[in-house]
């Protein structure tokens, strides 16, 4: 019998409960309106606030920060759907912060979003045909171009990304922003290097009581960077995603140092030091080098008694990797204005220990309008030197023919080509590495005395 009394106990306390909610003014104001309603509300509360700020909105788009650094938007919101956009996005080596504007609209869907629905800097971010990676071919930056609203916080607009789910955060712009932005433009360069920059980097720790230094592969197109210890023995790395400030990079994922967490890297323009600055003595430092922080084995499979070896640079295939230096792709550049109209180099293909005994470069050209047809080609032969302490090979040069056959005559070296070819020919030698690409295994080839590198396929 207790036991009923306690049901019926119970269900009167639950009816009272739901009749008192029913009655509640706060539950009718919020289903006083249909879904349609709710969600017209939730889309003009939306366009509101990104018109409420005087000077427009600031956000720093990481799209994916395991393998890409962040982009600085700034956006002016203005009535009849336009908005002027900023950004420091850059493009080979263009870092363009002008202001463009464009049309936005607030649509509904699951959820009131945010849609920049005609071309602007947001949409570098989201072009499948712009990768800063091989890995990344097809995909692009991973961006976006429409953002779900979440709502605010501490005056902040909150969105997620409809690629990736991702959260966003705008938060008011100052006019101090929009003059700033492009100071970002030397750091970004500095960061980069230029054609005569070393082709090396290091990053280097300091506890406080000791120094470590650790090899630091930076990639600029996708602003990340892979930092591996030199340490014998240590297994001890840390990847980096930048974003950039007038005064330095800060970095999404931190250095840690001492139980100390570094992510603001200060740029010293006289040093074009990098670097980031803790307590009691803990700072990390990014810093270039001359010479590569590993030398490697692999000038071996470049001597005869490794056989025939072909590598390649391809036009469509390496041309987009990162570690192809500066002064590489303005020599390719030079090169190719001074060959003819509508003429580019498609590859550039070293041929070492053929059957014949021979070695040679072969470089093939196209058309521009037809990109896949070799318009011409020809071939520098070389020897081969090697030295095991130093771990470089130094092609020696030969003559030069227009066809890759051994009774085929001489012909006088291009004289538009020698500027590109002396630094295969460089007498002091190159550096032969494995790399690290996505796809295919590749190797560079790098000068031992310039700023010069390039990425080869590998055909074995």
């Amino acid at each position: 019998m207790k036991a009923i009394y306690i049901y019926k106990y119970l269900m009167i306390s639950f009816i009272a409960l739901l009749l008192v909610s029913c009655t509640s003014t706060e539950v009718d104001a919020k289903f006083d309106q249909n879904a349609t309603e709710r969600l017209s509300a939730r889309q003009k509360e939306l366009n509101d606030v990104l018109l409420s700020s005087a000077e427009g909105w600031k956000a720093v788009y990481y799209t994916d920060s395991t393998q890409l650094g962040g982009w600085t938007h700034l956006f002016k919101f203005l009535p009849e759907g336009k908005v002027d956009m900023a950004s420091d996005f850059t493009l080979g080596t263009d870092t363009d912060t002008k202001t463009y504007r464009s049309q936005y609209e607030i649509q509904a869907g699951s959820t009131a979003s945010l849609v920049f629905t005609t071309g602007n800097r947001i949409h570098l971010l989201s072009d499948a045909n712009n990768y800063p990676t091989s890995a990344l071919k097809a995909k692009g930056y991973l961006g976006d171009f429409q953002f779900f609203y979440y709502g605010q916080k501490n005056g902040d607009i909150i969105f997620r990304t409809n690629r990736n789910g991702h959260f966003l955060r705008f938060v008011k712009a100052t006019a101090q922003d929009w003059t700033d932005l492009p100071k970002n433009t030397p750091v970004i360069d500095g960061l980069r290097g230029n054609a005569a920059s070393p082709l090396f980097r290091i990053m280097e720790t300091n506890d406080g009581v000791a120094t470590h230094q650790f090899d630091f592969d930076y990639n600029p197109n996708a602003r990340f960077g892979t930092a591996t210890s030199l340490d014998l023995g240590s297994q001890e790395a840390y990847d980096v995603a930048f974003a950039f400030t007038p005064t330095g990079v800060v970095s999404k994922l931190p250095v840690v140092v001492k139980g100390q967490k570094l992510t603001n890297f200060l740029y010293d323009s006289t040093t074009a030091n990098f670097v980031a600055t803790g307590t009691n003595g803990v700072s990390a430092t990014i810093k270039f080098r001359n010479e590569p922080t590993r030398l490697t084995e692999d000038y071996k499979l470049l001597m005869p008694q490794s056989g025939n070896n072909v590598y390649a640079y391809i036009y469509s295939i390496t041309k987009a990797e990162s570690a192809n230096s500066a002064l590489f792709l303005s020599l390719l550049a030079s090169t190719e204005a001074a060959a003819g109209t509508g003429l580019f180099i498609n590859r550039i293909q070293p041929w070492f220990n053929n059957a014949d005994g021979t070695s040679y470069i072969e470089y093939r050209f196209s058309t521009v309008a037809n990109p896949t047809v070799v318009a011409a080609r020809v071939y520098h032969y070389f020897t081969i030197k090697t030295d095991a302490t130093a771990k470089t090979v130094t092609l020696q040069p030969g003559v030069w023919k227009s066809t890759a056959t051994a009774a085929s005559p001489a012909i006088a070296a291009p004289a538009f080509m020698k500027a590109l070819d002396d630094q295969f020919m460089n007498p002091s030698g190159l550096y032969f590495a494995r790399t690290q690409v996505s796809g295919y295994t590749g190797y560079t080839l790098t000068s031992t005395t310039t700023p010069f590198r390039l990425v080869l396929y590998s055909f074995q």
